[in-house]
């Protein structure tokens, strides 16, 4: 199955999808956050190239595990998005895994600038792949 997954932030979404196999989650892209929002032309064309049956969204909860503003924005966010682009939504937890891209991209010798453009792509890859190894290595709970 065929998934892509954003983080979303105010300013920006980080955009990961699978591989052929659907076991694999890759970065994409990012693009401006009113771009996905409004279904522009670039996020249409991601959607295009991508071919998606689902769509798996960060569900950022606060560290006790609740869902705050930030979860409620963010929620509301991805179901207009999942309802533009008629496809089914499923949010994964999402906690830390922004912390955890910047480590990574730190550890490929990255500078904090030249990590800018990448953390939110490379968020939203650890946050499809933990919902991949969650509904098996087909990538979906249909696998």
């Amino acid at each position: 199955m065929r998934a892509l997954a954003l983080d979303i932030g105010e300013v920006r979404i980080g955009i990961a999808a699978t591989d052929a196999s659907g076991a694999v989650a890759v970065p994409v892209k990012v693009l401006p956050a009113r771009e996905v929002l409004s279904h522009a032309a670039s996020f249409r064309r991601v959607l295009d190239d991508y071919e998606p049956e689902v769509l798996v969204c960060g569900r950022p909860l606060t560290l006790s595990g609740e869902e705050g503003p930030q979860a409620l924005r963010v929620m509301a966010q991805a179901r207009d998005i999942a309802a533009s682009c008629a496809l089914p939504l499923e949010f994964e937890d999402e906690r830390l895994s922004s912390a955890e891209a910047k480590r990574i991209l730190r550890r490929q010798g990255l500078s904090e600038r030249a990590m800018r453009g990448r953390v939110d792509m490379v968020a939203a890859s650890l946050i499809l792949q933990t919902w991949i190894d969650a509904n098996g290595t087909e990538g979906g709970r249909d696998g």
